[in-house]
């Protein structure tokens, strides 16, 4: 296994050792022992998986206190780009944003931390996308950041006026007037 840092500290890709013959192949998404050697010491709770079309940008997305939520995502077919957004007020890196892209073919995963804003935009004719989560979904402390914030300047590598939105991301606020969390404390700030 590979891992590699990001322009953002705490965000890591994880490339796993590929095992693959005329059969097809294998490799190990999740070992505890081995993740925790690299600094992940997360307890999953929740498996997703979402299917969505070429042109789907789903996020910025981050979960309110009690229910902040750390995140391994990884692509199963197809291909995104994936983006975390730095939203711990104070960081030397807040408002800053990786962007890795994730595919069926390379097999990396992006580990997310709490603490960070995520999204994804679909450069595949079809991808299906899954994640861990190291903390129960919870609808009311779901949160986030405009998706096209110009103090993010994000290239989501796809033309923005055709993307394909849900109704709530398209009303997200701008990283100023978002909910954030706090560098020093890692609490949530209301």
């Amino acid at each position: 296994m590979k891992v590699s840092n990001t322009n953002l500290a705490d965000v890591k890709i994880i490339e796993p050792r590929i095992f693959g013959d005329s059969r097809g192949y294998f490799f190990e998404s999740w070992n505890s022992a081995k993740y925790a050697e690299l600094g992940i010491n997360c307890s999953w709770v929740q498996d997703n998986e979402s299917s969505s079309s070429y042109g789907v940008l789903r996020g910025l997305h981050y979960q309110a206190a009690p229910y902040t939520q750390a995140k391994l995502v990884r692509v199963i077919t197809g291909r995104v780009l994936d983006v975390a957004v730095d939203i711990r007020k104070n960081s030397p890196t807040f408002g800053q944003y990786a962007a890795v892209e994730l595919s069926g073919e390379n097999k990396r995963q992006l580990f997310v931390p709490r603490g960070f804003a995520h999204g994804f935009a679909v450069l595949s004719e079809t991808a299906i996308f899954a994640y861990k989560c190291d903390n129960a979904y919870c609808p009311a402390a779901e949160r986030g950041i405009a998706f096209d914030d110009p103090a993010l300047g994000i290239d989501w590598q796809i033309d923005l006026n055709k993307a394909l939105l849900s109704a709530k991301d398209m009303k997200n606020p701008l990283l100023k007037d978002a909910e954030l969390f706090d560098y020093n404390s890692g609490e949530y700030l209301q």
